[in-house]
């Protein structure tokens, strides 16, 4: 009896264990590969969707998210590779709050930060370069090499950092430019579309600067160099857009002590500085113009729609900042495992199918760097969903986007017909028109001396400098001052 048992016993294992080895296409033997992800807060679609926000596109593509993406992406890794994968998702506030965690030992195999952090990033070498197999456009997996917008690739391999292509780290997700929230009624589209009107005496506070260094000094330096920018010899050069990015980026110690000066001039005029409430600030009508970045300007123009109250948007005409948010993977986490790389390259590409773009940026409200394809033009018909002119509209215009989804702005396939009520407004903003996207500048990353010399001189435009305080109100105070040692001392001599 003993043997027959233990017969049966080993022949019941060697089926487990058979299924343990490969059911199916997943090989329930190998262990999960654990995927830890950190992005922005409220940086990707969690889902939960009510029944009246499906988006039924009219290419047949129907769009509804009932679960957070990167849960989704593990059911998608398990059917497509026959792998579990985990991931652990999490999220951080501020591009410097990230750099913080890596510097005090969090560890993250794939993050997502912006892009003068990827080149901070870059620089000191943190970074695993993506695989040739991620840039294979015969691999129909690779949805983002075969979606991502030609001008986003172009931006990312046209620029370096130490001889280093962005593009060889960085894959594009989101990215946007920065201008002027503000309300019409109260403010012209002239008066907004300069980095001039932070100072202009008419809005004396009520209006609101950026609370960083980066994007208030990147408006410092268009007021400052504004006869430069403007200049239509320096606009019609043939290097036009290398001098610009020069001009935008210049951290020398006159143009920082400039900088200063000027900042401090305009914090006699702003509202505050912020970097969130502003767009509550407008809405509410608490202050008629923001600094802000595109993303938000739309969610702040969708908020006061609801309310019957119109907000627009306008782009400096000096120069404007084109900003993107990119993944990137960290040596650190991925630590030379093919397993993690794999995943990671995998969760990019499950974002970038063009469904999973669609439900981001209907989340988030900010543009995805992916834009589709000739075979696949789902990112197209859903901005022709959001904006495209109806039947019955009138003022219709024709607005070009073929810059972004094809390279090409004369493209026929990609001349969206809207309304003119949308220049100014949320396509304007998600979209810029191609006149807009060539006064565009991307803020490098500093070096140490020049990120300590801007960081110090946003210390003291923040800070309140005693020796400011004018002579008046110091006879004031010691004038206060002595009398109250006056009254003390005439209370004592009663005693």
């Amino acid at each position: 009896m003993a043997k027959t048992g233990n017969s049966a016993a080993l022949a019941v294992f060697g089926t487990f264990a058979a299924w343990y080895v490969c059911s199916g296409t997943v090989c329930a033997g190998e262990e999960p590969v654990t995927l830890r992800v950190c992005n922005w807060e409220e940086y990707i679609d969690l889902g939960e969707w009510d029944e009246d926000e499906v988006i039924t596109l009219d290419n047949g593509v129907v769009i509804y998210g009932e679960r957070p993406l990167y849960e989704e992406f593990e059911d998608w890794y398990r059917e497509t590779y026959g792998r579990e994968v985990r991931v652990e998702y999490s999220c951080f506030g501020t591009n410097e709050d990230l750099y913080n965690q890596l510097n005090m030992g969090d560890t993250y195999d794939l993050v997502c930060p912006s892009e003068y952090m990827i080149m901070k990033l870059i620089a000191e070498d943190k970074l695993l370069p993506y695989s040739d197999g991620f840039y294979d456009m015969n691999d129909t997996n690779n949805f983002y090499i075969n979606n991502v917008s030609p001008f986003i690739q172009k931006t990312l391999e046209d620029n370096e950092i130490g001889g280093e292509r962005w593009s060889t780290y960085a894959a594009g997700y989101m990215w946007g430019i920065t201008g002027i929230l503000y309300n019409p009624e109260l403010v012209t589209e002239e008066e907004a579309s300069t980095w001039e009107i932070f100072g202009n005496p008419k809005f004396n506070r009520q209006i609101t600067l950026k609370d960083n260094v980066r994007d208030s000094y990147f408006a410092a330096l268009g007021i400052l160099k504004a006869d430069v920018l403007t200049d239509e010899d320096f606009i019609q050069s043939t290097d036009y857009h290398d001098r610009l990015t020069d001009l935008m980026n210049d951290v020398s110690p006159e143009t920082i002590g400039q900088a200063q000066e000027l900042l401090d001039d305009l914090m006699d005029n702003v509202y505050s500085l912020e970097t969130d409430s502003g767009k509550a600030d407008m809405i509410t009508g608490k202050i008629v113009a923001n600094y802000q970045w595109s993303g938000d300007a739309v969610y702040a123009m969708d908020q006061a729609d609801e309310d019957d109250f119109e907000l627009k948007f306008a782009v400096p005409r000096e120069s404007t900042n084109l900003w993107f948010d990119g993944w990137v993977m960290l040596k650190s986490g991925i630590d030379d495992s093919e397993d993690k790389q794999h995943a990671a390259e995998a969760f990019v590409n499950f974002l970038s199918r063009t469904d999973n773009a669609v439900r981001n940026m209907y989340y988030i409200g900010y543009t995805s760097s992916i834009a589709g394809n000739k075979e696949d033009n789902t990112i197209y018909e859903y901005i022709d969903w959001c904006y495209g002119a109806g039947g019955e509209d009138e003022d219709i215009m024709e607005y070009p986007l073929g810059y972004f989804f094809s390279g090409d702005n004369s493209d026929e396939d990609y001349i969206l017909q809207s309304t003119g009520s949308q220049m100014g407004r949320q396509l304007y903003s998600q979209y810029p028109p191609q006149d807009v996207m060539d006064r565009t500048a991307v803020m490098r990353y500093f070096d140490t001396d020049a990120n300590k010399a801007i960081n110090q001189m946003w210390i003291n435009v923040r800070c309140f400098d005693i020796a400011d305080v004018p002579t008046g109100v110091w006879m004031a105070l010691l004038a206060g001052l002595l009398v109250l040692v006056w009254l003390g001392y005439g209370r004592s001599k009663r005693r």
